[in-house]
């Protein structure tokens, strides 16, 4: 019985001594499968905001109502082959926005309405001098939506991994297209053992 319990102590040392852990750059791109991943999430989103805020759109809404547009971001929509957790690229890209100082940004619908609660609280048990009133919420004037798509093609131990990343930014007034953006990816992945 003894001779077991060391067996197995060993047994399970031995498997959890297996694990290594580096820490490295967050802005590093590794990939390991060829799917989609944190880079590609970080580097779309950077270019295509950089693309949506350098045509003619946004400065037609400035000279027309003498004031930075107001965006939100809808859906992102994942129909791709694999699982893409969307919400990471919707943050990409609400902090590429924002912190490019060049529209004002408005809360998502979930966000509202956990503020939207708040307020309410405030109206019960702040003071009047620190209650913030309802009623005073910015309406955005446009909505970032769109998709990611992928195409697979593979043969034998390697694949081809396309993805296309296409958004648009619809005004909220009159649902005009304003801009369409697409950005597209190829990972060519060489592996044995390929699974899709």
């Amino acid at each position: 019985m003894k001779l077991l319990a060391i067996i197995l102590s060993v047994v399970i040392l031995s498997a959890c001594s297996g694990t290594k852990v580096q820490r490295i750059d967050s802005s590093e791109t590794i990939d390991l499968s060829g799917a989609w991943n944190d880079s590609d999430s970080r580097m779309t989103a950077e270019t295509m905001v950089a693309d949506v805020l350098n045509r003619p759109w946004i400065n037609r809404h400035v000279s027309k109502h003498g004031k930075p547009p107001t965006v939100i971001v809808g859906s992102i929509k994942n129909l791709t082959h694999e699982h893409i957790n969307t919400n990471t690229f919707v943050s990409d890209i609400e902090r590429e926005l924002i912190n490019s100082g060049m529209v004002e940004f408005v809360a998502s619908a979930k966000q509202r309405g956990d503020i939207r609660d708040e307020r309410k609280d405030q109206d019960l048990n702040s003071t009047e001098a620190t209650r913030n009133a309802a009623g005073q919420e910015i309406g955005a004037d446009y909505m970032l939506t769109g998709q990611i798509n992928t195409i697979i093609d593979a043969n034998a131990s390697t694949q081809l991994r396309y993805y296309q990343v296409d958004l648009t930014l619809i005004s909220l007034a009159d649902n005009r297209k304003v801009w369409v953006g697409q950005e597209k990816i190829k990972k060519l992945v060489e592996n044995s053992k390929l699974r899709y």
